[in-house]
C-alpha cells in the first residue's frame, strides 16, 4: 500500500511474512510472525501513485541473487582468506580472528560509503498498479 508520493519516490509499506504465515494452525504457533516495513521506490511516474492506493511490486531474482554475493559471499570468503593469511603471518590465530573481523568490518564500511549509491539503482523495485486499481 502507498505510503507517501514524492516527484520520483513512492514509499510502499508492505507486509513481510514468516513462511508459516498461511498455515491455518498460526494462531495457535508462537512460529508465526509478519511485520510491516517501508520499502523506497524511485520511478519518474510517481506522480501516478496515491496514498492508500494497493501496488505491486515486482523485482528480479537475480537482483536477490547479486545481494546474497555482496552481503554474504564476498564477506565470508574475505573473512576465510584474512584469518588463513593472518595466521600465517602472525602463528597467531588470536590475531588472525581480530584481523579477519576487522577486514569485514572495513568491507560492509567500504560497501556503505561508496557503494550505496550503485546499489540502490541496481536493487530497485518496479511498482505497478494492482488489478483491482485499474
Amino acid at each position: 500500500m502507498v505510503k507517501a508520493v514524492g516527484n520520483e519516490h513512492v514509499c510502499v509499506t508492505i507486509v513481510q511474512s514468516s513462511a508459516c504465515s498461511g498455515c491455518a494452525a498460526r494462531q495457535m504457533c508462537n512460529s508465526a510472525e509478519a511485520k510491516q516495513k517501508d520499502v523506497d521506490v524511485y520511478t519518474p511516474d510517481a506522480s501516478s501513485f496515491r496514498v492508500g492506493q494497493r501496488v505491486v511490486l515486482d523485482g528480479q531474482l537475480s537482483d536477490g541473487r547479486f545481494a546474497a554475493v555482496i552481503a554474504y559471499g564476498l564477506p565470508l570468503l574475505l573473512l576465510i582468506a584474512v584469518l588463513f593469511v593472518a595466521m600465517w603471518l602472525t602463528g597467531s590465530e588470536a590475531i588472525g580472528a581480530l584481523c579477519s573481523l576487522l577486514a569485514v568490518v572495513v568491507y560492509y564500511g567500504g560497501v556503505y560509503l561508496f557503494m550505496r549509491q550503485r546499489l540502490q539503482r541496481r536493487f530497485s523495485f518496479h511498482i505497478r498498479e494492482t488489478a483491482a486499481n485499474s
